[in-house]
């Protein structure tokens, strides 16, 4: 089927109401036929592009490995016996982290044959009593005029051996290397 090509006809836009020739006319996205100074194209916020979903796992992915428990190096002769008679150890670990009330054991030097050595013997207590393979359970803070204070809990701790008591107290002991960690560590 064929048109006419409308060179003298008019035509009436959808936007204003008014008259224009109608070989001027176009017809926008909307379906209204308009004249061509009238003319406005699509905006792109009215049909966005698709986006995809954010993703939601990653491939391949391993879960979180478990740390070994290793020891911590104690500064220079880090025990200090709190009295004379008494049993009370106050241990100086800056930032030490450890647990108060868990069992931790004290070593010596590591030795080649995958053992430790004790920690040096001071003010009556010997070295053999601290390294105790059971290890003693710990308190955190200090053990001052017979009791905890909890102030500057994070680089002390104290424990108390069970076997032996200070003779003089006061006294600053246990030499260099010396390290605490769990019980069931090996060289």
């Amino acid at each position: 089927m064929t048109y006419a090509s409308g060179k003298h006809s008019k035509a009436i836009s959808d936007r204003s109401g008014m008259e224009f020739p109608y070989n001027e006319m176009v017809k926008e996205w909307n379906g209204s036929l308009v004249h061509i100074s009238e003319f406005e194209s699509k905006h792109p916020q009215i049909d966005p592009k698709a986006h995809k979903a954010d993703a939601q796992a990653l491939l391949n992915i391993r879960g979180d490995r478990t740390e070994n428990a290793v020891a911590q190096l104690l500064p220079e002769n880090p025990f200090t016996t709190y009295a004379a008679s008494s049993g009370v150890i106050n241990v100086f670990s800056p930032e030490h982290g450890l647990t108060n009330g868990t069992t931790y054991r004290f070593r010596g030097t590591p030795s080649i044959a995958g053992t430790y050595t004790n920690p040096g013997s001071f003010d009556g207590i010997a070295g053999s009593n601290i390294a105790k393979a059971a290890g003693y359970a710990i308190t955190t803070g200090k053990f001052v005029s017979g009791a905890r204070v909890t102030t500057n809990v994070t680089d002390n701790f104290f424990f108390t051996v069970d076997t032996s008591t200070a003779t003089v107290g006061q006294q600053k002991g246990g030499g260099y290397p010396v390290s605490v960690g769990p019980v069931t560590l090996t060289a």
